[in-house]
């Protein structure tokens, strides 16, 4: 696969910029909205553990979770839907 594909794929949402209340709504719609093979590129200023726990426990296998950085104040998370 070709780089300009794979970013093709992967859809930056920065969590930042979402008021807190409406945030794991926000990024449960946007998970629920990516096909197979998709990936969103989550980035928060801190280690969402909670959040982590319900996504995994409302989309099982079917969601790949993977940090790409995790330093203090900056977290970058991959959500990948598997088909």
């Amino acid at each position: 696969m070709s780089e300009i594909q794979t970013l093709q794929n992967v859809h930056p949402f920065d969590a930042r910029g979402v008021a807190k209340r409406f945030r794991h709504a926000a990024i449960f719609g946007a998970l629920e909205s990516l096909h197979p093979g998709e990936t969103m590129r989550f980035v928060n200023d801190h280690d969402p553990m909670p959040l982590l726990n319900q996504l995994q426990q409302a989309f099982g296998e079917k969601l790949g979770i993977d940090y790409v950085r995790r330093e203090p104040g900056e977290i970058v998370i991959d959500f990948q839907v598997r088909g």
